[in-house]
């Protein structure tokens, strides 16, 4: 009976703490918008909800690949670098007359390979995913550097099908917004249908059980950082298109917002626990913020704070839940 009468409680605070984690990072947006909205009618205005979704889809194609490499219980702190040195590749590739859709693709296999290079740094050459990644963005960025000497690539033409990917509209939506929902429906059956899902969740909850069961770790993880490159080159894509240029400082701080979106989303820091759906939400709050804060006028500068301020927020309640 003491069992019995303990036991309930426990399944209750279960239940309480698994509906936190899947309702609140909705329910904190919900709330956002509502703020933002009362604070400046203008902010639910169709044209700035668009902008809205546009200016999503570059930190929520990003944050989508971070989710996996968080749910191992690593980190990527190169994805903004990726994206710099995949889109300066690609912008260069369009300008010597390439086809701008080839371009992409080389482009997007590019930036796969740069994640290849992340994940046998981790698992070949034993480095810690901080370590390993935050090298490789020094190198990737001082890369960058020198391929466009300092200098934005422009001059990319008038292609159609490269205007419409980053600034074009189907049925109404933003084509980035598109981009970013097709691609949510594929994780999402990636991470939670599939028995790769299946090998992600079990390495970030037990490695070391993972490998017992017979599971290939290391193929594993340097494949899930081929598909954080990947996604960091996609997003970068977008962004060339979007400017129609090439800048060699692109991606500055991105990982930053990517993080801040995952975890936001209620994905652990010390890996196993997340959904991409929750990444999603927690790239839509960090992009209500950043657009809501605009919209008020605020300083750029107070903004880094304020976004700052959200990271440790989030941080410590993800701590808070591990405890």
């Amino acid at each position: 009976m003491k069992v019995i009468s303990e036991g309930a409680p426990v399944g209750k605070a279960n239940l309480v703490n698994t509906i936190s984690q899947k309702l609140g990072p909705l329910l904190g947006l919900l709330i956002l918008f509502v703020i933002v909205s009362v604070l400046n009618p203008s902010f639910l205005e169709p044209l700035n909800i668009l902008n809205l979704l546009r200016q999503v889809a570059i930190n929520a194609l990003i944050a989508f690949g971070m989710t996996f490499v968080i749910l191992t219980g690593g980190i990527d702190l190169s994805v903004g670098a990726i994206l710099a040195l995949s889109s300066s590749l690609m912008a260069g590739m369009i300008v010597s007359g390439v086809d701008p859709i080839l371009a992409i693709l080389i482009g997007c296999v590019l930036g796969a390979l740069m994640g290849v290079v992340n994940g046998l740094l981790i698992t070949k050459g034993k480095m810690a995913p901080f370590i390993a990644t935050l090298a490789t963005m020094t190198i990737l960025r001082g890369l960058t550097l020198v391929y466009t000497e300092g200098n934005p690539i422009t001059g990319l033409g008038d292609h159609y099908l490269f205007q419409l990917f980053g600034r074009g509209y189907f049925l109404g939506i933003p084509v980035p917004a598109v981009t970013m929902i097709l691609t949510f429906v594929v994780l999402y059956i990636l991470l939670h249908k599939t028995p790769f899902g299946r090998k992600t969740y079990a390495i970030g909850g037990n490695e070391k059980a993972a490998l017992i069961s017979g599971i290939k770790v290391p193929n594993v993880k340097v494949m899930i950082y081929a598909l954080s490159g990947l996604l960091s080159a996609l997003a970068g894509a977008i962004l060339t298109s979007r400017l129609n240029s090439a800048q060699p400082t692109a991606g500055t701080s991105y990982e930053l917002d990517a993080i801040a979106a995952v975890v936001l989303g209620g994905t652990s820091l010390s890996g196993g626990k997340g959904r991409i759906f929750g990444t999603l939400i927690g790239a839509l709050i960090i992009g209500t913020l950043n657009n809501g804060l605009n919209l008020l006028g605020v300083s750029s500068f107070y903004q880094m704070v304020v976004k700052g301020i959200v990271i440790i927020i989030a941080v410590l309640l993800d701590r808070k839940k591990a405890a």
